[in-house]
C-alpha cells in the first residue's frame, strides 16, 4: 500500500461506473476523504463551499443530481481500501473511528454539493419566471418592437403570426405566479396538450391560458383543469376572447375574456364557462351609458313608487324572463304562489305600460332589466 490514494485511478472507475460524469465535479475531493480519514476533522468551510459551487456548476451544465450523487457514492467505496490510514489501523476500533469520519464527510459534502445545485436552480427559475413576467407585460402593453417580440414569444413557445385565444379565469382567490394552483392547472394542461404551443400565466389577479385559435377544445380543457384543481368549494368562472391574429390579437381577446368576465359580475352570471361572443349584445348597450340610463329610468323608474320599492318586482320579471315565461316555475324559485307572481306581473304592466307576458312589449322590459343589472340600480341613483 503506498502512502498516497491514486487518485486518477479512482476517479476514472467511479466516473465509469457513475455513466460517464466529468471527473470536474470530483476536484479535490479524495484528497480531501484522505485528509479526514488520517484525522478525523470535519470538513473546512472553504472546503463545504468548494462543493456548492461545483453543484452550481452541475446544474448550469444540466447533469442530473442523481448523476451527480452516484459519482460521489462511487468515489466513496472505490477510496475507502485505498486510504492509507485504513491500512495503517491495528484495530476494529480505529477502522470504525475513520470510518465514521469519512462517512460524516461524505454526507457533508453530497448536502453541499445538492445545495448548490438546488440554489442554481431557483436562481434559474427566478430568472425564467422574471423573463416570462416580462414578456407577458410587453405583449400585453407594447413596451417591444415587433421583430424582438416575436423572437421571445418562440421561446415560450408561441408564434405570434398564428391566430390565439385567451381564456381568463376569476375565483375568490387571486392567482399569482408560481402558486400551488397555478403550478397544478398548467402541469394537467400541458401533460395534455402541446407544451410548445400553450402558455399558463397570471396577470391581474387572473390564471390565463393563452392557447392557438386551432385548439376549439383547449379552453373547456382549461377549465376543466381548474375544476379538479380547485374542487367544489371554491367559486370560479371561466371567460373565453375571440380568436384574433398577431401580437395585437392576444391582447384583444384577452381583453375581451375580462370585459366578460366584469359583464358577468354585474349581470350575476353564474356560468362556468362564458364566451365572450355570447355577451357582446351587453356589451353594445354598455357603451351607450346615457341611452341605457335613459332606457331604465324610462322603463322601470315608475316601480319605486310602490312600498318596498322597486326591488321585489326587479326580481320576478328577472325570474320570469330566466323561466321562459312560465309563472309556475318563477315561483317555484320565487317561493311564492302562482298567484302572487301574475299580481306582480300585473302590477309592472300597471306601472310602466309594458306588459311582460305580451311579445311585442317584453323586449324592453327585458332590456331595461339587464341595463338596472350593468348600473346597479335601484342600489345605485342613475348618473349620466
Amino acid at each position: 500500500m503506498t502512502d498516497r490514494v491514486d487518485v486518477a485511478a479512482v476517479q476514472a472507475r467511479a466516473v465509469e461506473d457513475a455513466g460517464g460524469v466529468s471527473s470536474e465535479f470530483l476536484a479535490g475531493y479524495i484528497e480531501m476523504l484522505e485528509a479526514v480519514s488520517a484525522t478525523g476533522r470535519r470538513l473546512a468551510r472553504d472546503e463545504l463551499e468548494s462543493r456548492r459551487a461545483l453543484g452550481e456548476r452541475a446544474a448550469e451544465q444540466g447533469v442530473p443530481l442523481r448523476s451527480l450523487a452516484d459519482l460521489y457514492l462511487s468515489t466513496n467505496w472505490l477510496v475507502w481500501r485505498n486510504l492509507p490510514a485504513v491500512a495503517r489501523a491495528r484495530d476494529k476500533e480505529a477502522v470504525t473511528r475513520i470510518a465514521e469520519a469519512v462517512l460524516r464527510a461524505a454526507d457533508d459534502a453530497v448536502v453541499a454539493l445538492a445545495d448548490g445545485y438546488d440554489e442554481a436552480q431557483r436562481s434559474t427559475l427566478r430568472r425564467e419566471e422574471t423573463e416570462r413576467r416580462e414578456f407577458i407585460d410587453d405583449l400585453f402593453y407594447g413596451r417591444s418592437d415587433l421583430g424582438r417580440l416575436a423572437e421571445r414569444a418562440e421561446r415560450f413557445g408561441l408564434r405570434l403570426a398564428g391566430s390565439y385565444v385567451v381564456a381568463a379565469a376569476k375565483a375568490d382567490e387571486p392567482f399569482t405566479d408560481g402558486d400551488r394552483v397555478t403550478r397544478r392547472v398548467e402541469s394537467l394542461l400541458l401533460r395534455q396538450l402541446d407544451a410548445r404551443e400553450v402558455l399558463v400565466t397570471t396577470k391581474h389577479d387572473l390564471l390565463l391560458c393563452i392557447l392557438p385559435g386551432t385548439m376549439p377544445g383547449a379552453p373547456a380543457e382549461f377549465a376543466r383543469h381548474l375544476e379538479i384543481v380547485l374542487g367544489t368549494s371554491r367559486t370560479w368562472q371561466v371567460a373565453v376572447g375571440r380568436a384574433h391574429p398577431g401580437p395585437g390579437g392576444i391582447l384583444r381577446s384577452y381583453e375581451e375574456a375580462r370585459s366578460a368576465l366584469e359583464l358577468a359580475s354585474s349581470l350575476g352570471l353564474e356560468t362556468r364557462v362564458l364566451k365572450a361572443t355570447d355577451l357582446l349584445v351587453f356589451q353594445v348597450l354598455f357603451r351607450d351609458r346615457a341611452a341605457i340610463i335613459d332606457l331604465v329610468d324610462t322603463v322601470l323608474g315608475p316601480l319605486n313608487s310602490v312600498r318596498g320599492g322597486a326591488q321585489p318586482l326587479l326580481a320576478t320579471l328577472a325570474v320570469y324572463f330566466a323561466e321562459r315565461d312560465n309563472a309556475a316555475a318563477a315561483a317555484r324559485r320565487l317561493f311564492l304562489s302562482v298567484r302572487a307572481v301574475t299580481y306582480r306581473l300585473d302590477r309592472i304592466k300597471q306601472l310602466t305600460g309594458h306588459d311582460p307576458r305580451d311579445p311585442t312589449q317584453r323586449f324592453a322590459l327585458e332590456a331595461a332589466i339587464l341595463g338596472a343589472r350593468l348600473l346597479n340600480w335601484p342600489e345605485r341613483h342613475l348618473q349620466s
